[in-house]
């Protein structure tokens, strides 16, 4: 073999390379510890999951989404975009003839496996902490090819902290309980609602052991007596009726922060929104937990 037939063939392997390497010019790991490779950034998504829609939007590519999840309902605008059932139990169908380049969602093994067998691309993302949107914000940002995510996540926590700064030093270390739903089901010292509820200065009565959002035994609620709960207002009117409560501090004070309908979504939701969350449960300290 002469020397520039040596040449040619290594000139044609470099190509190749090169070649191939284009070809997935864009790569995002998931929270599955799934790398995603795509030749360029996404421009057709499918989001299943509130959250992530607020953030697409939020990260000024809200017309990337072309289908979402029946509850991804804020901004408005996506009521104008194909709305695809359960984020746990999407309509398979429906997403494969939009044709994304890419869907993003919680972790929903039957739907991802689905998907992935009808060779539709996703993205496993769950934001759970503070730590986990400002990651999620990024890697939406590197998925859409736009910039912004530290700028954003800037402004949300620039959010929060001026609602931690407007709360007076009588309110600081006073023992809350925030309740999901009835179960009950609370939101711990690691979730991200318990997150914001320690920097507003106040000590959440369910450890961060328990998980995020665990199921409490009622009992253990009574036991640690909070000053103030949170609470939504289907069930604020239960709480007097509910054995040994009336024993309660935060009952007996009248110190319930009831959680208005059109509030719900703002704080149940990591994302976007969280600087907004963190004035609605400063305010309704304030004023319910009497601490003005």
């Amino acid at each position: 073999m002469n020397l520039s037939r040596i040449m040619k063939q290594l000139m044609l392997c470099c190509l190749g390379l090169l070649a191939s390497s284009a070809l997935y010019a864009l790569q995002v790991s998931d929270d599955r510890g799934m790398v995603l490779d795509l030749p360029s950034p996404a421009k057709r998504v499918v989001s299943l999951l509130p959250s992530l829609s607020e953030m697409v939007c939020a990260l000024q590519a809200c017309d990337h989404l072309v289908g979402v999840d029946r509850n991804s309902n804020f901004p408005l605008t996506l009521k104008n975009v194909a709305s695809l059932g359960s984020g746990l139990d999407p309509n398979i169908e429906a997403i494969v003839v939009l044709k994304p380049d890419v869907v993003v969602m919680s972790h929903a093994p039957r739907a991802v496996e689905r998907l992935n067998s009808l060779g539709v691309k996703v993205l496993v993302l769950e934001p759970k902490t503070h730590a986990d949107v400002e990651r999620v914000l990024q890697r939406l940002a590197t998925l859409l090819g736009v910039d912004g995510a530290q700028k954003l996540w800037r402004s949300i926590e620039a959010e929060i902290n001026d609602s931690a700064n407007s709360m007076p030093l009588k309110s600081k270390g006073a023992r809350v309980y925030f309740e999901v739903n009835r179960g009950p089901y609370a939101a711990s010292e690691s979730s991200f609602i318990g997150e914001i509820l320690s920097r507003l200065g106040t000590k959440n009565i369910i450890p961060a052991s328990l998980g995020p959002f665990p199921l409490v035994n009622p009992e253990f609620i009574v036991k640690a007596n909070p000053e103030v709960i949170f609470i939504t207002a289907q069930e604020a009117s239960t709480l007097s009726s509910r054995p040994g409560w009336g024993r309660i501090n935060a009952v007996q004070n009248k110190h319930v922060c009831v959680i208005a309908n059109h509030e719900e979504d703002i704080i149940a939701r990591p994302g976007p929104r969280m600087g907004q969350a963190a004035a609605i449960l400063a305010h309704c300290l304030l004023i319910h937990g009497r601490f003005e």
